[in-house]
C-alpha cells in the first residue's frame, strides 16, 4: 500500500513543495496538499501547517511534510500537536556530525530509526530541489526502530509530561 504523505508550507515553501508533491506522486506515494494552493508572500505558515499536523496525527502510519523558509516555525507548529514527531533538514552542509566522521543523510534516518519522526520540515532556502528529493525518499523509506529504548522513548513523548 502506497504511503500517505500530507504537504503544506508557507510562501518560502510553496515553490518546493509543489515540485516534491509531483515527484512523490510519480514514485507511487499517495499526496495530500494541504496548501497553500497559491503562492501568497503575506500568508502565516501556521495556517496550513496545523491542520497538516492535526491530519498526521489523525491518520496513523501517515506522513507530513512540511516547508518553511528555515523550517524551524513549521517544525515548532507540528511538535505542539499531540502524536506528531517533527523533525528539521536543512540540507547536506548542516547534518555532518561534529567529529566529521558522519554522512550527510544520517540525521534523516535517525530522526526515523530512532524516534519515528512522522512530520519532515524543510528549510527551502537551505535545500536545493535536489538535495530535498534526496532527503525525502531518504525519510519516508526508512523504518522505525524496533529496538524497545527506542519505542519506549517515543511512548514517553507521545504521552506528554
Amino acid at each position: 500500500m502506497p504511503k500517505k504523505v500530507f504537504l503544506a508550507s508557507d510562501h518560502a515553501g510553496f515553490e518546493l513543495k509543489s515540485a516534491i508533491g509531483v515527484f512523490l506522486q510519480e514514485r507511487g506515494f499517495t499526496i495530500d496538499d494541504l496548501g497553500p494552493a497559491t503562492y501568497d508572500i503575506e500568508d502565516d505558515y501556521p495556517d496550513t501547517i496545523a491542520p497538516l499536523a492535526r491530519a498526521v496525527a489523525a491518520e496513523p502510519g501517515s506522513f507530513g511534510i512540511v516547508f518553511g523558509a528555515s523550517g524551524q516555525g513549521e517544525a515548532i507548529v507540528c511538535n505542539r500537536v499531540k502524536g506528531v514527531r517533527a523533525a528539521v533538514y536543512y540540507g547536506p552542509a548542516s547534518a555532518k556530525a561534529t567529529d566529521g566522521q558522519g554522512q550527510s543523510l544520517d540525521i534523516l534516518k535517525l530522526s526515523r530509526e530512532h524516534n519515528d519522526a512522522n512530520v519532515l520540515s524543510l528549510g527551502a532556502r537551505f535545500l536545493s530541489q535536489a538535495d530535498a528529493k534526496d532527503a525525502v525518499l531518504l525519510w519516508l523509506n526508512t523504518a522505525a526502530s524496533t529496538e524497545e529504548r527506542h519505542a519506549r522513548r517515543v511512548k514517553k513523548i507521545d504521552e506528554g509530561y
